[in-house]
């Protein structure tokens, strides 16, 4: 059963590609399906990051090849832990061994960052394990929507494969467990903790202790690439004493020796002696000189540099790109990008930004807190003020411009942006692009709008989770979905905006229905529809019917539904939106199909398959002939039942709607044993459940039966 948003000028194409909102109730019939591109063909993903030099990590690096012969003996995936205190190479460590494995390992690389570090914290693993499936092959819209039914598809998906997985980052055992790969696989975990709940999972431990000196002093000299450290000896073994042995510390101090090579490094030593004291902010287990070694970087950087690398201190999220730069410029204009990029290359020269992929930039963790300490020291509170909102507006107009893309008939509500020129990022060109932009940046937009409501912006924080709705729709993101309108919600309410809490309410409902929570949905949907009734809004409280019925439908409270259901055929023609009563004229016929009353399905069926297909709505007007067809099927009228299931199914292949495509073959294949073509209706059963395998619904009632009713005629029954 499918419905839109509220909203006055929605107009939704559901024929395949989906433009705006859509939901459905029950099982049977459920799922909402959008045209899609995507083979369901196995992927090699290569997602490693670009290995770096390893300086006298051989002893650890022995020991994780030595733990994975030993499980490779034995038939075991192998999975090892690398901890360690922050800036010590865990990263760097786990690279080195795994780049390695490349040959041996065919299946491909996966790499994901949990984020237990960021500062919107750790991610959830089912987001991971989406991003994982995709890369494996599995359209957007066949990943499920449960972390259970995920892991079991990943597993089930890599038990024969040779893979090699990297976790950066991990916060605890439980959200690396459902991430672990089967079959052959060799995963790494880098953390700050130990991670023993991993030893139940046969996980081997290794943790990295600072450099000793001699390695540090070769990591030093590694990084000058001159004589000085031979020439210099003494001072370079205080040098990295200073650094503690910490790798990312000697790298820093060693990158501003090497912009200086006039300077001895006895400079450098004297430097940090004195500013030592300045390291509290940044002290980890005891360590007091990363921040020196810090401080002396950014105080020797330009003045437009220094001013940028505090400024994008600010940024929330874990990576960027050059037109975050342009945004903090205030500049919208495209001869700032040659500056911007000019500027992150000075940066990433000081060793203060890492590459990420994809022309995409990144601070070192504690690098970033330095950033945002200096933002404190050395900027005034308005201008830190105006720094956040102008990253905060240019996620808003990127994120609205990528809607746009994908819904070009949606109905956007108006955007209040704090600050001008906007500088929009280049969500790519067609709606597969813009959302793949969407679902890249999503750690950084959930960002933006948990930070908004602190930052005094409410308006960014309801507007930027509405112009998440197209990904949340299509890729099911449910956590976040209900976490970006729960904070939406919030900042409606603080704004008294009553139209914004409606969209929050019924948008953040059809995410809790999604998620398995009927009666939250149908709570926000009750409170909506009282809003739109104080309000005055016809339409809007027509629309909460769909809505509230579908909810109640979930519930099992199927009469209920129906009365709902009933009142919208009515009321939401009579207030302009006739495909929207259609729609609920739909929901109406799967009721009564389902509770036995098969001529008022045929009747209903019927009405919302003209109505659909007046609207120009091919998909849900195929949807509709296939439900016409099945009631007529219970009917027994096979001649009814055959030409509209028929012609559904030509609609519907062309769709790529696979899901739709085996409902309707599994009733054709009932017409084909019904009349004896018992070859014709097997071929029809087995592509059907092909089809449900395809879209990861493999076990539902549907796939379950036509396994049944196959296996009857293979037996030589006719199942009639």
């Amino acid at each position: 059963m499918r419905v839109p948003r509220d909203g006055r000028d929605s107009h939704n194409e559901l024929s395949g590609t989906v433009h705006g909102a859509v939901v459905q109730a029950g099982a049977v019939h459920g799922g909402i399906h959008i045209r899609s591109q995507e083979s369901s063909a196995t992927r090699t993903p290569w997602q490693l990051p670009p290995l770096v030099r390893v300086i006298d990590r051989s002893p650890e690096l022995a020991a994780l090849e030595r733990h994975r012969t030993r499980a490779a003996r034995d038939g075991r995936s192998a999975l090892a832990a690398v901890s360690g205190l922050g800036g010590v190479g865990k990263t760097t460590v786990a690279l080195r061994w795994l780049h390695t494995l490349r040959p041996h390992f065919p299946a491909g690389q996966l790499h994901a960052d949990l984020g237990a570090q960021s500062p919107e914290g750790p991610t959830q693993p089912g987001e991971i394990l989406a991003r994982f499936l995709r890369a494996l092959g599995v359209p957007a819209q066949q990943v499920p929507a449960m972390l259970a039914e995920r892991t079991a598809l990943y597993r089930s998906l890599t038990a024969n494969q040779r893979l090699v997985v990297l976790l950066d980052d991990a916060a605890t055992a439980a959200q690396v467990r459902p991430l672990l790969p089967a079959g052959g696989s060799v995963t790494a975990v880098t953390s700050r903790s130990r991670l023993p709940g991993l030893t139940v999972d046969g996980c081997y431990p290794v943790h990295l202790e600072p450099l000793t000196s001699e390695a540090a002093v070769e990591l030093l000299a590694d990084t000058l690439s001159d004589e000085r450290v031979t020439e210099q000896p003494a001072d370079a073994r205080a040098l990295v004493e200073l650094c503690a042995g910490l790798p990312l510390a000697v790298r820093v101090a060693g990158a501003r020796l090497a912009a200086r090579p006039e300077r001895g490094i006895t400079t450098m030593v004297r430097a940090l002696t004195e500013e030592h004291q300045r390291l509290e902010a940044l002290a980890i287990d005891g360590d007091h000189n990363v921040r020196a070694a810090l401080d002396l970087s950014y105080q020797a950087l330009p003045p437009s540099a220094a001013r940028l690398y505090r400024l994008l201190g600010l940024h929330p999220g874990r990576e960027f790109d050059a037109s975050v730069v342009t945004a903090l410029s205030g500049v919208a204009h495209e001869a700032e990008e040659p500056r911007a990029t000019e500027l992150l290359e000075v940066l990433h020269d000081a060793s203060l930004l890492i590459d990420a992929a994809g022309e995409r930039h990144r601070f070192h963790d504690l690098v970033r807190l330095h950033a945002a300490s200096k933002a404190q020291e050395d900027e005034a509170p308005q201008e830190r003020t105006r720094a956040i909102r102008r990253i905060a507006d240019h996620y808003l107009a990127s994120a609205t411009r990528a809607e746009e893309i994908i819904d070009p008939q949606h109905r956007t509500m108006a955007r209040d942006y704090g600050t001008v020129p906007l500088v929009v990022a280049d969500v790519g060109p067609d709606s597969d692009a813009a959302l793949d932009w969407l679902e890249r940046e999503l750690p950084t937009l959930m960002a933006v709008i948990h930070q908004a409501r602190s930052a005094g912006f409410p308006t960014v924080c309801w507007q930027l989770a509405d112009a998440l709705w197209p990904l949340f729709l299509r890729r099911k993101f449910y956590d976040d979905w209900c976490a970006a309108h729960q904070e939406g919600l919030a900042a409606a309410r603080e704004l008294g905006d009553v139209a914004a809490e409606c969209r929050m309410l019924t948008s953040g409902g059809v995410g809790e229905l999604g998620s398995g929570n009927p009666d939250r949905a149908r709570e926000m949907f009750e409170q909506a529809a009282q809003l739109f009734l104080d309000s005055g809004d016809r339409l809007g409280h027509a629309r909460t019917l769909n809505y509230r019925g579908l909810a109640l439908y979930r519930l099992g409270r199927q009469r209920e539904a129906a009365e709902l259901f009933l009142r919208a055929t009515t009321e939401l023609p009579a207030n302009g939106d006739h495909r929207a009563g259609g729609l609920a004229r739909f929901n109406l016929a799967d009721v009564a199909l389902a509770t036995g009353q098969a001529e008022e399905a045929v009747r209903h069926a019927d009405a919302a398959r003209t109505t659909l297909q007046g609207a120009g709505d091919t998909y849900n007007a195929a949807r509709a002939a296939t439900l016409l067809g099945r009631a007529h099927l219970v009917l027994n009228r096979l001649d009814q039942a055959e030409e509209l299931l028929s012609s559904a199914l030509a609609a519907l292949r062309g769709m790529t709607a696979n899901y739709e495509t085996a409902r309707a073959l599994g009733n054709l294949a009932e017409v084909a044993e019904r009349r004896g073509r018992t070859h014709l209706a097997r071929d029809h059963y087995q592509e059907a459940l092909d089809l449900y395998s395809s879209v990861g619904r493999s076990q539902s009632e549907e796939a379950e039966s036509t396994r049944h009713r196959l296996r009857q005629l293979e037996g030589g029954e006719s199942g009639v």
